[in-house]
């Protein structure tokens, strides 16, 4: 058949051909003038298909190319070269060995089985990219979806059962670009995190604590206070998150599970990804890059997702409270520390451009907004009942402070020092009749001591069946 008897159909299936055949470099932009059928600009699709031909190759099983992710990262987190020089190395592990011995003063959870790290910025992003990408993946998924539905709609009629067939490809086109622009944005973060539990959610592997020396140096370089004081406050505060998340094994789960319950309910906004394409100039790439980074494509959150954000706040700033207060303990000592901590806090409350840039794009900001109010909490905690009966609040989940508690820590305070006490808490009214209803029972009706046969209000008098019959 002559090119000029193909219809528009056949031309985007030998498009699809030469894409999968790896030509995509190869195509004649008059074969892609001939698919203005389709309203797609040639022009574009000519500069997509070269940039998009590298990740079809790593995910044309219809997945996402959390390799390219990784490579990005790592570009950028590798450009300057620099490693751990033996005198950093050495410097930290003291600081570490130090802080090790404090901490135990101030807290009764125990040591961590591995000793810490220093890592470079490349060690950091292999180390922590796993957790990133099950934070981010249910994002991806939404825009892979937004992008298949998209295809699917634009399409004429006559091309709805090839739009079908190539819904895999989309879903791979935009998780893949997904996966790029958050590899770049961990790259980005990987030359500001100062140690492994710098962003507040456990992204380190279980146990382990590390600190990276150039971004330490960089925070440093500002503050004004010996170098020695820093890396004993940074080692005593990376060590203090590892071990409560070591300590409280749940609690790993516990925060990543809500964070992904926020990133499912994200859902790309249609009408800005339609926009965007309409006057998509291919000239200018960085306007996709600048969209996804701004976070143009997520629409306002739902009241679901503001319920969920602010369930994981609250989460995130009851953690760093206790850390904040634990490592004030430990650190005391240190004639800057209360400087210290007022720079750590401010940094927390502020976050630099690629934590900035991670909240736009996947919609989440990590930064705990309550953490001053969590941490007046742990302390007046620790002031009534001591540190043992503090952390043993992070024994169970149901023993962990929730909001109300950081609203009015009084009432924990009150309850913690009556179990110190020996004392049961006052049941109410409302107490009993719920204890009721889980029993099945009336309410007003209070069951009665079992006897040994084990029926409840019966008499052990050796009565005959009639005195035992239920009233």
């Amino acid at each position: 058949m002559a090119d000029d008897d193909r219809s528009p159909e056949d031309e985007f299936q030998e498009l699809i051909r030469q894409l999968f055949g790896g030509g995509a470099g190869d195509i004649d932009p008059e074969q892609l003038s001939r698919l203005s059928g389709m309203n797609i600009d040639p022009a574009m699709m000519q500069t997509v298909m070269q940039h998009l031909q590298g990740a079809f190759a790593g995910g044309a099983d219809g997945g996402i190319s959390w390799e390219l992710a990784q490579r990005q990262a790592l570009h950028i987190a590798n450009q300057d070269g620099l490693g751990v020089t033996a005198g950093q190395r050495t410097d930290l592990d003291q600081a570490f060995a130090l802080a090790t011995l404090w901490l135990s003063e101030a807290t009764t959870i125990s040591e961590l089985p591995n000793p810490p790290k220093t890592l470079t910025r490349g060690g950091w992003v292999e180390a922590t990219l796993p957790v990133w990408q099950q934070l981010a993946e249910p994002v991806a998924t939404s825009i892979a979806d937004a992008l298949t539905s998209a295809l699917s709609e634009q399409a004429p009629d006559d091309m709805q059962g090839l739009v079908a067939g190539a819904g895999r490809l989309m879903r791979t086109v935009g998780g893949s670009l997904f996966a790029s622009q958050l590899g770049q944005v961990v790259g980005n973060l990987s030359k500001e995190v100062v140690s492994g539990g710098d962003v507040g959610i456990p992204l380190m592997p279980d146990g382990e604590a590390a600190i990276l020396p150039q971004n330490f140096a960089d925070f440093g370089r500002d503050l004004e206070v010996p170098e020695d004081q820093l890396a004993l406050y940074v080692a005593t505060r990376e060590l203090a998150h590892a071990r409560l998340f070591r300590h409280a094994r749940w609690l790993r789960l516990h925060v990543i599970s809500q964070v992904t319950d926020f990133a499912r309910g994200v859902h790309v906004d249609t009408d800005a990804l339609e926009e965007l394409a309409s006057r998509f100039d291919p000239s200018e790439p960085e306007e996709l890059r600048r969209a996804l980074e701004s976070g143009a494509l997520l629409p306002a959150r739902s009241e679901a997702q503001n319920a969920a954000l602010a369930r994981l706040e609250n989460l995130l700033a009851t953690i760093e409270g206790w850390v904040d207060v634990v490592t004030a303990e430990a650190t005391s000592r240190l004639p800057s520390a209360d400087r210290i901590a007022e720079a750590v806090r401010r940094r927390r409350a502020v976050g630099g451009p690629a934590e900035r840039a991670l909240g736009s794009l996947v919609g989440l900001e990590l930064r705990p907004r309550r953490m001053r109010e969590a941490a007046a909490m742990w302390r007046a905690v620790t002031d009534a009942v001591g540190p043992a009966a503090r952390d043993a609040l992070w024994d169970y989940p149901d023993l962990m402070p929730g909001a109300d508690d950081i609203d009015d820590p009084a009432t924990l305070v009150a309850r913690l020092e009556a179990r110190a006490r020996g004392e049961e808490p006052a049941r109410d009214e409302f107490d009993d009749a719920l204890a009721q209803l889980l029993a099945g029972d009336e309410p007003g009706e209070r069951p009665g001591p079992p006897d040994s046969a084990g029926e409840p209000g019966e008499p052990d008098d050796g009565g005959t069946p009639d005195d035992h019959r239920p009233v």
